[in-house]
């Protein structure tokens, strides 16, 4: 008798295991999941212990296929569960969660890949030409990709690894083609890679596709974040909070000084006073002292804040100015130019240079459905944020476009205190990498809520009020102490 405890989790059963795999499933220590397919695992559920075991079972079931049309570039099963192969079998496979759907078609090449097993996995010039083919569903999916899908994914390639990745696959095709006799998939796959580069025209299909043959390209995953930011902001209450009366003077210092200490640009609240209103430069930091003038200038200037963009290319423009003038004193980060490099923070990689202007005018048209200033505040700030458009000074500019928005509402502001850093890190990160929108929006919220609670009458008083509400402690030293920022009281804010 064989000992099951060796097998697979979930295994294929053939002659050689028919009998004793019999006796087992009736005194049930076995269950049957499919043809000829059993489990030892008795509590999960079917599809899960398929989805998890997927490709051996494959190759148990149609041992040298090779992996083909939608499947060897989804690398996964379609919508409905399909899973396209080309093998010596004639009929479907049914199996919980997943139907393996064979065909006739040529034996795989020296340039398909190896995969688990005897699988073979087709290459991504052969795959991109077998999608080429047009394909109706008759049940469930179509065995190829759509034209839209094909150039979303060549737009991929170019995003991600650039001409000579795109090129490359053009000319690998053209060697597949020509051992397969699929010269008509060849021509439609040049003249579109073509079309993409900018060599060729066809009509195109995909809005990232016919975006980029006009010369602006966007970053398309970025527009998904946008969209999921929109839909949190447009199902969230809006709120109208009115800006304090203040002498002009307090509260744009205090948004000027937090947002450089947020970037590392830390100064004590006396020197950066003496910088904003004496105009004393230190000689050691020149550079980071005209980083927090910069801000002061732009934020302090009532009719330059009153100013928000009523198109993209406005839009483009107040970035730009705006930006020039808080890195006035940084020539060497290009000043109101966009990034020419790559840049990225931690684990994210911000959008390519080439997509900047692209992405930027897609987050822009987005934002415009938006009606409340806060939530058009937020998700302004947020698409700066995630294009990252220079090379420096992207979290200024951003917070800067941000209070923009609500001052020309006549709404408050929004700063972030040093000891709210972290918190704000958090949410961006938590919508950038994880998909998590409504973060941002409760951190964002909270913030402004505390910025019109705070007393900017006057300069020494706000500063205690910042003070008694824990603003200027370091994020993670509050954090070890147990500390956070207190939301103003009336106790706080009663004068001695």
């Amino acid at each position: 008798m064989p000992d099951f405890s060796t097998l697979p989790e979930v295994f294929v059963s053939n002659s050689d295991l028919a009998a004793a795999v019999s006796r087992e499933f009736r005194l049930g220590r076995l269950r049957k999941l499919g043809s000829r397919l059993y489990t030892r695992n008795l509590k999960e559920q079917p599809e899960k212990l398929v989805q998890r075991h997927l490709w051996p079972l494959v190759d148990a079931y149609l041992p040298g296929a090779l992996i083909a049309d939608r499947t060897a570039l989804e690398n996964r099963p379609a919508a409905d569960g399909s899973v396209f192969l080309i093998a010596d079998h004639k009929r479907d496979i049914a199996l919980p969660g997943v139907m393996l759907r064979p065909r006739k078609g040529p034996a795989a090449l020296e340039t398909d890949r190896p995969f688990i097993g005897s699988l073979r996995l087709a290459s991504p010039a052969r795959a991109f030409l077998e999608n080429m083919r047009h394909s109706r569903a008759r049940s469930g999916v179509a065995r190829t990709l759509s034209r839209g899908e094909i150039e979303e994914r060549l737009d991929e390639i170019l995003r991600r690894s650039g001409v000579d990745a795109l090129q490359r696959l053009r000319n690998d095709a053209r060697g597949v083609a020509n051992q397969l006799g699929m010269a008509e998939e060849f021509q439609k796959l040049d003249t579109l890679i073509g079309t993409l580069l900018g060599t060729r025209e066809t009509r195109l299909a995909s809005s990232v596709a016919i975006a980029r043959a006009a010369g602006v390209p966007y970053d398309p995953e970025r527009l998904d974040l946008f969209q999921q930011l929109f839909a949190e902001l447009a199902a969230t209450a809006p709120v109208i909070r009115p800006a304090r009366p203040t002498n002009g003077l307090a509260l744009p210092f205090f948004e000027a000084y937090f947002s450089n200490f947020i970037e590392g640009t830390e100064f004590a609240v006396d020197e950066a006073a003496d910088i904003v209103f004496k105009g004393h430069i230190p000689k050691s930091r020149p550079a980071e002292a005209h980083d927090v003038l910069g801000t002061w200038k732009m934020v302090s200037d009532q009719r330059e804040m009153s100013r928000c963009p009523k198109d993209s290319g406005e839009f483009t423009m107040l970035l730009k100015s705006r930006h020039a003038q808080i890195m006035e004193g940084r020539p060497d980060k290009g000043p109101g130019q966009f990034k020419a490099d790559p840049n990225r923070a931690g684990g994210t990689v911000f959008v390519a240079p080439e997509l900047v202007a692209g992405t930027l005018a897609k987050g822009f048209e987005t934002c415009r459905g938006l009606t409340s200033p806060l939530h058009r505040a937020i998700f302004m700030m947020f698409v700066i944020s995630e294009v990252h458009p220079f090379a420096d000074g992207n979290g200024r500019v951003a917070r800067i476009m941000m209070n923009a928005e609500l001052v020309a509402a006549g709404e408050s502001r929004i700063i972030v205190p040093t000891v709210f850093r972290n918190n704000y890190l958090a949410a961006l990160k938590a919508l950038s990498q994880n998909q998590i929108a409504g973060a941002i929006v409760r951190t964002l919220d909270f913030a402004q809520r505390y910025t019109a609670a705070v007393d900017f009458a006057d300069l020494d008083w706000a500063r205690l009020m910042l003070d008694r509400t824990n603003a200027f402690m370091d994020p993670n030293e509050a954090d070890t102490a147990g500390m956070r920022l207190l939301m103003p009281t009336p106790e706080i804010l009663a004068r001695p």
